[in-house]
């Protein structure tokens, strides 16, 4: 496939890890407040760059390239987010995309580290 712009790859990571963590979240509880909340508590930049720092020791050479790119490329966002934070956010996002688009079985093994890291902390 071809390489696209590491936003769209973001773009698109952004939307494929909201999938997976509702497709979590819709196990725990039919209350829809509740989901509302779990969910966005683990979609929100705080919760994605704990993920960063959890799975950066089983990421290759290159996979840490694309999270280092992927932190510095422009974006643009509330005043009220803290941009370090979002620029950590947009390169976990930037990882997923890719993963989605160019290798699939890399995708699942790391969706399954998450769900491991999500079990010890008990949060799904």
């Amino acid at each position: 496939m071809k390489d696209l712009n590491l936003k769209c790859y973001a773009h698109l990571g952004d939307a494929v890890y909201e999938v997976y963590i509702r497709e979590k979240v819709i196990l725990l509880t039919s209350n829809l407040a509740k989901l509302h909340k779990i969910n966005t508590s683990l979609v929100c930049a705080a919760f994605q760059c704990e993920l960063v720092d959890y799975l950066e020791p089983y990421l290759t050479e290159s996979e840490k390239d694309m999270l280092r790119r992927g932190r510095n490329i422009q974006t643009s966002s509330a005043r009220r987010i803290n941009q370090s934070l979002h620029r950590i956010a947009t390169g976990f996002e930037v990882l997923i995309g890719y993963w989605y688009l160019n290798d699939r079985p890399r995708l699942q093994e790391v969706f399954e580290l998450i769900d491991k890291n999500l079990a010890s902390k008990k949060l799904i």
